[in-house]
């Protein structure tokens, strides 16, 4: 699992590449709050594009997130989801709070 980070305004953009399992959940829960923190992100876009596996770790690592930037008023997006990850997305009803867009530019044009 390889993550680039990338900010664009207050805008915390997380390309995850791999596999996001149990293996490596905490380590990326903790970089992307490390990086929430002493950057003042208010949103966060998930980029799935280089995803080929997710776990429950995985979907905690995102509502932990989404909990997280709520709280002051933000929001998680994610983008390029493939099939693997849209199933994941459609069976752990993280469709229904976390905004799902085809790319990174209708992303950011949302907010």
């Amino acid at each position: 699992m390889n993550i680039n980070y990338k900010i664009e305004h207050r805008n915390l953009i997380v390309e995850l590449y791999g596999e996001l399992d149990h293996h490596i959940a905490s380590e990326v829960r903790e970089e992307i709050d490390m990086a929430i923190d002493q950057n003042s992100i208010k949103n966060v876009i998930f980029d799935f594009k280089n995803m080929n596996f997710m776990d429950s770790s995985g979907v905690g690592v995102v509502i932990g997130r989404y909990k997280k930037v709520s709280k002051t008023g933000g929001k998680v997006i994610a983008v390029n989801l493939n099939k693997h990850v849209k199933r994941i997305f459609e069976l752990s009803g993280m469709n229904k709070i976390i905004e799902v867009y085809n790319n990174r530019e209708e992303a950011l044009s949302s907010l």
